[in-house]
């Protein structure tokens, strides 16, 4: 496992996307790694078990909390985020439902960024509710209003950088330092960037989360969500928010898929950014267009913080139309090779509408309040030739004019 390059210096991002977490001498000289399909794991003797579940002797005990398949997966995105572990789990929600579960309780607060996706809103704002949590709404980019709202019964500080749908970005560094003062977390949704393009833990956060069914598993044939922290929290979700309090058990295919598109991450994060810097200035320029959201643009609100904490723009693109809802709609069935659907960091362009789709949980009036207008389009640039990505738009914008 990298024994030779660690002699001399730290591997870049792709050699240890590649090869982190695994030796093929482990596993009969396999280059690529084994898939583990069982449920449950023997032990050599009555007593080496009694050992295991009292705590004395690490071992794979059932397939609920953790595969071999999926250890180096977490070892692997551990390493890439900069974090001591991971805990891979079955979704992205798994990954933030686990996590809050875990440290959360009745009567504890949490702050959150007024701009979540949808569900992950619905989770604080309705769910966590009904089981007496707290929950504050700030504007995480006006970190005045988050210091505002902590108070003594606040755990943790919970948003996205870049924020779906409208990509704004927040200063990481400046929010953990709010959290640090007064002893309490930051927790990171880290999905947009990923960590070729952004480390949230470098800045001070302490909590990272993915939905890795996006740019880390990077095909669209998945479903799976990432924690990474430092061991003994880590530890902790896996043995509360996953073992007994979710039960949101990552399929060893699936770990072993994330593991495939691990190794092409720092190209394709490459791509997709070029990509979507270059659709997002043909529709600056253009006249049907109202305004474009994206962190690499000179022109973005938050610019000068996208440049300190991310090395790209990743390829998420929102833009408004002057024909508000109505063009919206008519730009997105003018599309053919861009796709109508909701996901996103596939290899194809996908486009969707966040007010009727990802954020209808928001009311309209939240949505109106948070800056996620009714004409807002969010497009997920893929990795065709973007030239032919431009003649998508161009076409469809002069057939919806």
């Amino acid at each position: 496992m990298l024994r030779r390059l660690e002699r001399n210096k730290r591997p870049g991002f792709a050699t240890r996307a590649i090869h982190n977490g695994y030796d093929p001498v482990d596993a009969d000289g396999a280059l690529t790694p084994p898939v583990h399909f069982t449920s449950t794991y023997v032990f050599e003797s009555a007593e080496h078990g009694a050992d295991v579940f009292a705590g004395l002797r690490e071992s794979y005990v059932y397939g609920r909390t953790k595969n071999p398949t999926q250890s180096i997966l977490e070892a692997r995105i551990a390493d890439l985020e900069g974090g001591e572990a991971a805990l891979a789990v079955a979704s992205g929600m798994a990954a933030i439902s686990a996590t809050l579960w875990t440290l959360l309780a009745e009567g504890s607060h949490v702050v959150i960024d007024c701009v979540l996706y949808g569900n992950t809103y619905a989770l604080f704002t309705r769910g966590l509710a009904r089981f007496g949590v707290k929950v504050s709404v700030a504007d995480f980019t006006r970190p005045e209003t988050v210091a505002d709202a902590i108070c003594a019964d606040t755990r943790l500080l919970y948003f996205e950088t870049p924020a779906n749908p409208n990509l704004r970005v927040i200063d990481i560094a400046q929010i953990a330092a709010i959290a640090r003062s007064v002893d309490v977390l930051t927790v990171v949704d880290n999905t947009f960037a990923t960590p070729a393009l952004q480390r949230p833990l470098e800045h001070g956060a302490d909590v990272v989360v993915h939905s890795a069914t996006k740019y880390l598993g990077g095909h669209g044939d998945l479903i799976a969500g990432i924690v990474i922290g430092d061991t003994e929290l880590v530890k902790l979700i896996r043995l509360q928010g996953l073992r007994y309090l979710t039960g949101a058990t990552l399929s060893p295919l699936s770990a072993f898929l994330i593991l495939r598109g691990l190794k092409t991450l720092e190209l394709r994060m490459a791509r997709h950014s070029q990509s979507a810097l270059a659709v997002a200035e043909m529709l600056s320029d253009h006249r049907a267009v109202a305004a474009v959201h994206y962190p690499g643009l000179a022109t973005f609100p938050q610019a000068e913080i996208a440049r300190r904490q991310m090395s790209a723009g990743s390829g998420l693109v929102s833009f408004e139309l002057k024909g508000g809802l109505t063009q919206g709609r008519a730009l997105m069935n003018a599309l053919s090779l861009a796709q109508r659907a909701v996901s996103l960091g596939d290899a194809e362009t996908l486009v969707q509408h966040p007010a009727s789709m990802t954020h209808a949980a928001y009311t309209p009036e939240e949505r109106l309040r948070h800056g996620i207008s009714d004409g807002l389009i969010r497009m997920s640039v893929g990795l065709e030739n973007v030239e032919d990505i431009f003649d998508d738009l161009d076409a469809a914008l002069t057939e919806c004019a």
